[in-house]
Parts: structure tokens; C-alpha cells; sequence
């Protein structure tokens, strides 16, 4: 067969993911880069809140894009490969903490990354947007 069919993310998921991400961020008292990408690592939205360190938005969209690639969290690159992939990726990916997969049904259809916070500040985040899609 020529196509595939395949799942994606409609409008109202990445607006429920980056709102409840938002809330989060505030109930914990730390401003968030938010970035949510598809399958294929193109962004499909994203939000740096008031406060949060701008340079971290490259951080979270690295983030989102290496959790989608790899299909799961960032930190699942071994240590001592982190450096050098993301050197020879000119920061494409990272091993840093706070990018997730986004699965449906066991099939990968994006990431999210999160940064501006501590490692686990970012994964709490991350993690609240995925559940705002989890009982859907």
C-alpha cells in the first residue's frame, strides 16, 4: 500500500497542552519556554512566558526535537554521547532534562520540551501538558 495513516495533534491538543503546561509552570513558581513539536520535529507551538529565560526557548525546541526523534526522554541519551551529539548537531539535540515523546496509542506522534527551570521543574511541566491529552 502508498499510505499510511498516522496520528496527529489537532489544534485544541497543543492549546490544552500549552495551558495546562502554563498553569504548572505558575503553580511551581517558575516561568517556562514550552515548545511542542510533531513527529517530525516542525514546531507546532509554543509559548516562553513572562519571566522565563529567553535562551532556554532553544533549549526546550532542542529538547522537544530530540524527544520526538529518539521517542523518548532526552535524558535516555547515555551520558557520555551527550556532548558530542549535540556538538555535531550544532544543539539539534541534548541530553538535557525536561524533553518527553508525545505518544498516542503507542505511536509517536511528537515532543515536548521544557526549559527555564530546574531538570525536574521542566519534566513536572512537561509532564502536566502530556496529561492534558492523556485522557482524551
Amino acid at each position: 500500500m502508498f499510505v499510511e495513516q498516522s496520528l496527529r495533534l489537532s489544534d485544541a491538543a497543543i492549546l490544552a497542552m500549552l495551558t495546562r503546561a502554563v498553569a504548572k509552570a505558575a503553580e511551581i513558581g517558575q516561568p517556562q519556554c514550552i515548545v511542542i513539536v510533531d513527529a517530525s520535529g516542525v514546531t507546532l507551538g509554543q509559548i516562553r512566558m513572562n519571566g522565563a529565560k529567553y535562551l532556554s526557548l532553544k533549549s526546550a525546541r532542542a529538547k522537544a526535537r530530540t524527544a520526538a526523534s529518539i521517542g523518548a526522554e532526552t535524558t535516555a541519551i547515555p551520558e557520555q554521547v551527550g556532548l558530542p551529539i549535540a556538538a555535531a548537531t550544532e544543539g539539534d539535540i541534548t541530553r538535557l532534562g525536561g524533553g518527553l515523546p508525545i505518544l498516542m496509542d503507542g505511536q509517536l506522534i511528537g515532543g515536548i520540551g521544557v526549559g527555564s527551570g530546574s531538570p525536574e521543574q521542566d519534566v513536572a511541566v512537561a509532564r502536566a501538558a502530556l496529561d492534558a491529552i492523556s485522557a482524551q
